[in-house]
C-alpha cells in the first residue's frame, strides 16, 4: 500500500486554498508523531478529541484498506472557525479516506462505557487510543484521569501528544507563558470554550497515565514543523482585548487576578526579544509518549 505525501493529505481536509500552507504545516505535524507511535497497517484506532480531523486524516491513510479509525469529539458540531467540525469532518468524509473514519459526537467516557468492557489484551476493541493536542481541552485532571482508567478495558495502547511547556528556541516562549496565563484564567469561569482549559505538563500527564495503570513505553520531545501558527495564534488570543476583560469579568480585584496580569504581562514583555514580535513567535516543543 502506498500513503499519501503531506500535500494530498493536507488537501483533504477543508481549508482555504490561500492558505493552504497552515493546513500543510498542521498535517506535516501529525505525520510526525504518527511515525513516532508506529502506527501499523490494519490497526483499529480511537482518536479523541479529533475536532476538525487533522490526525484523523493521517491516521486514516496510516491504517490501510483494512484499517479504521472511530474518532470521538464532544464539541458541537457548529463549533469551529473559519470552519466548523460539522462542515470540516463531512468534508474528510466525502474524500477518498472517508470510508474508513467513523465521527462520534460524544463524550469520550459516554463513549467508552459503552462499549463492552474487555478482559484480555487480545480482545480489547481498538490496538491503539490516540489523544493529540487535545488533552488541554479536558476540564479537569480527574476527568483525564477517568478517562485514561476506562481506556484500560478498550485499548492496547495509549498514544499521547501535547505542548511540552518546554521552550527550546526562546522566539516559544511567549507561546509557553500564553498557555499558563489562559489556563490561571479558565479555571476560575464556571464553563469553557477555549483551546487551553487545563494546563497539563508531561510529568504530571505521565503521572495520571501510571495511576490509571498504564506503563510509560517511549517519550520524546519534538520541536515543531515550521510553519506551525499555533504558538502565534494563543499568544494573540492572550493579549487580545477580550482576554482582559474576561480577567476583569471573572477574577475581580483579588490576588488570582494580579497571577494572570502578571503572566500576560510576561507575555508580552517576552515578545521584546523575538524578532519581528507576534509574527515571529514559535511553537512550543511537542511532548510525544507511548503508553502500553
Amino acid at each position: 500500500m502506498v500513503l499519501l505525501d503531506s500535500g494530498s493529505l493536507a488537501e483533504l481536509s477543508l481549508h482555504d486554498p490561500k492558505h493552504f500552507g497552515i493546513q500543510h504545516s498542521q498535517t506535516i505535524h501529525r505525520l510526525v508523531l504518527l511515525k513516532l507511535w508506529n502506527i501499523t497497517i490494519g490497526s483499529q484506532v480511537l482518536e479523541l478529541g479529533c475536532g476538525q480531523g487533522d490526525c484523523t486524516t493521517a491516521l486514516a491513510d496510516a491504517v490501510g484498506n483494512q484499517g479504521k479509525v472511530v474518532a470521538v469529539d464532544p464539541a458541537d458540531l457548529g463549533y469551529g472557525n473559519p470552519y466548523t467540525l460539522g462542515q470540516a469532518q463531512n468534508h474528510i468524509s466525502q474524500g477518498p479516506l472517508g470510508g474508513r473514519i467513523e465521527w462520534v459526537q460524544q463524550q469520550p467516557l459516554d463513549y467508552l462505557s459503552s462499549l463492552a468492557a474487555s478482559s484480555t489484551l487480545e480482545t480489547r476493541a481498538f490496538d491503539a487510543t490516540v489523544l493529540a493536542h487535545s488533552l488541554w481541552y479536558f476540564p479537569s485532571h480527574q476527568l483525564t484521569l477517568d478517562t485514561f482508567r476506562a481506556l484500560k478495558q478498550h485499548s492496547k495502547r495509549l498514544l499521547l501528544a501535547e505542548w511540552s511547556l518546554v521552550a527550546t528556541y526562546p522566539s516559544a516562549q511567549p507561546h509557553v507563558l500564553a498557555a499558563l496565563a489562559q489556563a490561571a484564567l479558565e479555571c476560575h469561569k464556571p464553563k469553557s470554550t477555549s483551546n487551553v482549559r487545563i494546563v497539563l505538563g508531561p510529568k504530571r500527564l505521565t503521572e495520571l497515565a501510571l495511576a490509571a495503570g498504564w506503563k510509560l513505553e517511549t517519550e520524546t520531545c519534538v520541536q515543531p514543523t515550521e510553519g506551525l501558527l499555533d504558538g502565534q495564534w494563543e499568544v494573540s488570543a492572550c493579549l487580545s482585548p477580550s482576554f482582559e476583560k474576561q480577567i476583569e469579568e471573572f477574577l475581580g480585584d483579588g490576588r488570582d487576578r494580579d497571577v494572570v496580569l502578571a503572566l500576560r504581562d510576561a507575555c508580552e514583555a517576552s515578545l521584546e526579544v523575538v524578532q519581528e514580535g507576534r509574527k515571529g513567535v514559535k511553537s512550543m516543543d511537542v511532548w510525544v509518549a507511548s503508553f502500553v
